[in-house]
């Protein structure tokens, strides 16, 4: 599974490296706390879905420079050699407290906090956020189609549209994860154990010298997979010729899984279409329906009645086209025993190691609460778990279909309106607690009164 991960340390921010050379040099080799969180939500979003904890446990499993990526920061005449031999022998010896791959969570949150050296902390900084970042992005704008569909099939078209070949696995993966029925990217089956899925191209269907002709040799040679793509020409009439091959198969025992509608009025042309095969004896064909997708298109066009079982979501949910970014950050919030923060306007930063505690009741999350790593309070469910501890897992990697089991039964305690595609102005509650608001009061005193002179 995690085969073609990153496993390269120098996929970092030269600044962090140039950090790393001031800390050696200095000599501050003492253990440093970083906490990962995103600050607020996109428009009509109201939760995330943690995604990419596994891939950054994996990538400090396996940290480390290659011999030839430390002649490269040689050859950039930037570090003393001394540096360049630690580097070349640094591992990663932190632990990891972090929620788990799908949990869910929400705005100003911890997802995950590193301890270890300040200079390995340092140096992870920019894949942990890349990783995180990218990846709960995807898997929280993945899960508002499959809510929106209400039951019915998604699957994932979205990989001839991805930022790159990576991008387009990690989509495929996440989407999967949270409920996606497959894929239609085959190298992402093959990694991940996805079910693949696909149709045919108007470019097939163009290439025969009729549409009938195109059906039919598609249903010859996959006569227990076939759905046929009916907007090359008309859709009304493809429908009616779809009826013909329907038959044909029939004939043999067999079954045409399906027609997919790519274009026009879905609501009008699904209903039409279905009125076509139900009217010929077919209620077991299904409806596809693709063609710029995403969760507000498909909650509009099942809301106006369109008979729709499946829908191929693809770009927009690959580059999560109304929200393409996450305003995520990795902070630091303790070095040397000392907790710190930050006093930028509008970016301040809760000191010290944290847990997020969550409330439940009848089945549904309540409230959640951010407190200190070393507080306990009764009744609730801490979410940070120690996922590494001096640089090695403290549990295997969990299988994708049991995240993906997981995922649903944690969506269901979700309370109803935070779920909405277009809710109202209401946020699920977070809070800290006083021992936190405490220390942050104490550490922003100390501050003022060094730093400002206030």
């Amino acid at each position: 599974m995690n085969k073609h991960f990153c496993r390269s340390a120098l996929f970092t921010d030269l600044y962090e490296l140039t950090m790393a050379a001031v800390y050696f040099e200095r000599e501050m080799f003492a253990p440093a706390t970083f906490s990962f969180f995103i600050r607020s939500y996109p428009p009509n979003w109201r939760f995330f879905v943690a995604c990419g904890v596994e891939e950054v446990l994996f990538f400090l499993e396996n940290f480390h420079f290659e011999e030839e990526e430390i002649a490269y920061l040689e050859s950039l005449k930037l570090f003393k050699p001394k540096f360049l031999d630690f580097l070349a022998r640094l591992r990663f010896s932190g632990d990891v407290y972090a929620m788990e791959e799908g949990t869910i969570f929400f705005a100003g949150e911890p997802v995950l906090e590193i301890t270890a050296p300040i200079i390995e902390a340092q140096l992870i900084e920019t894949f942990v956020i890349n990783a995180l970042c990218f990846e709960s992005l995807i898997a929280s704008k993945a899960i508002r189609s499959v809510i929106a569909a209400s039951g019915r099939t998604v699957v994932d078209f979205s990989a001839r549209r991805t930022h790159g070949v990576d991008a387009g696995l990690k989509v495929a993966r996440a989407s999967y994860m949270v409920g996606f029925a497959a894929t239609s990217n085959t190298l992402a089956g093959k990694l991940y154990g996805i079910p693949v899925t696909g149709t045919m191209a108007h470019s097939y269907i163009e290439s025969f010298p009729s549409e009938i002709e195109a059906f039919s040799a598609f249903a010859e040679l996959f006569p227990e997979n076939t759905v046929l793509l009916l907007d090359t020409y008309d859709t009304l009439a493809a429908a009616k010729k779809a009826v013909q091959i329907a038959k044909k198969l029939e004939a043999q025992g067999k079954r045409l899984k399906g027609v997919r509608l790519d274009s026009g009025d879905l609501v009008s042309l699904a209903q039409k279409v279905r009125q076509i095969l139900d009217a010929h004896g077919l209620p077991y064909v299904k409806i596809f329906a693709s063609g710029g997708l995403d969760e507000y298109k498909i909650a509009e066009v099942l809301a106006q009645g369109a008979p729709i079982d499946a829908f191929g979501v693809g770009t927009k949910m690959g580059v999560s086209a109304d929200a393409p970014y996450l305003d995520a950050a990795y902070k630091l919030v303790s070095y040397d025993g000392r907790p710190v923060t930050k006093l930028s306007s509008g970016k301040k930063t809760l000191a010290g190691a944290k847990q997020v505690f969550r409330y439940e009741k009848d089945g549904k999350y309540q409230e959640d609460v951010i407190g200190l790593r070393e507080e306990k309070i009764p009744g609730t469910k801490p979410l940070l778990k120690p996922l590494m501890q001096k640089g090695k897992r403290t549990r295997p990697a969990p299988d994708l279909n049991t995240l993906r089991q997981n995922i649903q039964q944690e969506i269901s305690k979700l309370p109803r309106k935070l779920r909405e595609i277009r809710p109202s102005q209401i946020f699920y509650p977070v809070s800290l607690t006083k021992n936190l608001l405490a220390l942050q009061e104490k550490v922003e005193k100390e501050i003022r009164d060094k730093e400002l002179n206030l």
